[in-house]
């Protein structure tokens, strides 16, 4: 598609682009074959192997985790009242949105200790290795995944049409959690509601918010602070995937959502 040739004007040393369907690509811009780190895009991928081991049965969304009176679902959904990073509450479970890193680590230790493997482990055997993701974890299970624009398509397809597990854990993952909490959309600002899935950042009626204006209110995925974004729009049963090697700032703000309008135009 014509419009992934934006990424060109981007000032980045790198950028690849794909927007993807349920069937497959349907267009590629760029090396889909480089890895970078994807950030905050990691936390996609360790959702979903909370969705995984809550089907097999190894943890429940509403069992407890994490500070007194959490659950695994107040991990996934920024709930929990960790902060950013640190192990110390800033608020009550359920009080408020606070985007937390902190809260996908301790939600990836205790999948961990629920499974009795390795949490890398445990999403490479689950996730990455039944959709042929050739990237791995590195670090931390809220933002050191390293993978090529293909892994993110392979993803993106696997959101678009699940086969790892049902449509229906998927239809939840994707629905307000907690719903009314305001919170900060990190690097956007303050949301009234700040609207969040088990790990899906909700795009619902976000203004300012990073996906374009022509995405509907049902768009979900997340972005990454080194540059890098994916969302799947289930109403036009489109997605769009970028990886980027530049810092996310406000070039992003101002090129990603007109990237976003032309794919979807």
């Amino acid at each position: 598609m014509e419009a992934l040739r934006q990424i060109e004007e981007w000032d980045c040393g790198f950028a690849a682009a794909a927007v993807v369907a349920p069937s497959g690509v349907v267009a590629t811009h760029g090396d889909g074959d480089r890895a970078v780190s994807w950030a905050s895009v990691t936390k996609l991928l360790s959702a979903y192997a909370g969705l995984l081991a809550a089907e097999e049965g190894i943890l429940d969304l509403d069992e407890p985790a994490g500070p007194p009176g959490a659950t695994v679902r107040h991990l996934l959904a920024h709930a929990s009242g960790l902060p950013f990073e640190g192990s110390v509450p800033i608020g009550r479970p359920g009080e408020r949105r606070i985007y937390s890193n902190t809260g996908i680590e301790v939600f990836a230790d205790h999948l961990a200790r629920r499974a009795g493997i390795a949490f890398a482990d445990y999403l490479h055997e689950g996730v990455l290795a039944p959709l042929g993701l050739a990237g791995a974890l590195a670090g931390s299970p809220a933002e050191s995944f390293h993978g090529s624009l293909a892994d993110l398509t392979r993803f993106a397809q696997e959101l678009l049409a699940p086969r790892l597990i049902a449509a229906e854990t998927l239809a939840e993952a994707v629905s307000v959690q907690f719903p009314g909490l305001v919170g900060v959309l990190p690097g956007i600002g303050r949301q009234e509601p700040n609207d969040w899935g088990l790990g899906f950042e909700l795009r619902d009626a976000k203004r300012p918010h990073w996906t374009g204006s022509a995405n509907s209110a049902a768009t979900f995925g997340h972005f990454g602070g080194s540059g890098t974004f994916l969302w799947v729009d289930p109403e036009r049963a489109l997605a769009l995937a970028v990886l980027t090697d530049r810092v996310f700032g406000d070039w992003a703000l101002a090129a990603w959502p007109v990237l976003s309008d032309a794919v979807l135009a």
